[in-house]
């Protein structure tokens, strides 16, 4: 389970004025349960998923992972914690080049894990993922969207139990988006993983447990075009 209790995070800008990028965000994410973050760009969603990482230090509050306090982690255990329960999916693709499709999404796996054995694990989701016939291909060869679904194998190879996707559908056609939200969710009520998605794309509603939308850093309700579930701000 997620929650975030009162969380911050502020920032002085040049000049001088105070920028409230997350401002008191309250918010419980159950396991099974998956939560589209919708907001413009600047709206604060990337800097609640980083902190939600532990990647980025808040200002105040508290962010709880499992009963755990992820804010209070040293660096060591914050590591950890990033290696074997989140799968972080961002939206810079950072892929190595030279090494094929199936060696880049195996990186992460492979570090609780022989690689041939992080490889012959991944295989399975890079065919779902449509990359069936680009397993050996090398990652500069690779299109923009072949690569975020790279990135995507990649975050999910190691079965967190806590999904961050800041845009994960940002490079997609539409088809790919739906093909990678209902995967997403899917994982979600399978597993009993809990998703927190960060959006633009309208499909994300219709696939998510509940959404909500970031502006001026504060949980507000969302208004898509279609019904949805509600969750609690």
């Amino acid at each position: 389970m997620l929650q975030l209790r009162e969380l911050t995070k502020h920032y002085r800008s040049q000049g001088g004025e105070t920028v409230r990028a997350v401002d008191g965000v309250n918010l419980t994410l159950a396991p099974g349960q998956m939560l589209a973050l919708y907001g413009p760009s600047g709206s604060g969603k990337s800097t609640l998923l980083l902190m939600v990482a532990a990647l980025l230090a808040p200002t105040s509050g508290e962010v709880f992972v499992n009963g755990r306090e992820i804010t209070a982690l040293r660096e060591r255990e914050a590591c950890r914690y990033r290696l074997r329960e989140v799968g972080f999916i961002g939206q810079s693709l950072e892929l190595l080049p030279g090494l094929s499709a199936l060696d880049n999404a195996a990186l992460k796996l492979a570090k609780q894990m022989r690689f041939r054995e992080a490889r012959r694990r991944v295989t399975p989701l890079l065919q779902h993922l449509g990359l069936g016939d680009r397993l050996q291909q090398r990652a500069e060869l690779l299109s923009t969207g072949e690569r975020q679904r790279v990135m995507i194998a990649r975050a999910l190879s190691v079965q967190p139990s806590l999904i961050l996707a800041d845009e994960p559908t940002g490079s997609l056609d539409t088809h790919r988006s739906s093909e990678v939200l209902a995967l997403l969710a899917q994982l979600a009520h399978e597993r009993q993983v809990s998703v927190l998605l960060a959006t633009h794309d309208p499909q994300a509603a219709a696939h998510a447990d509940a959404a909500l939308a970031l502006r001026d850093g504060r949980l507000t309700a969302h208004e898509p075009e279609r019904p949805y579930a509600t969750a609690s701000v």
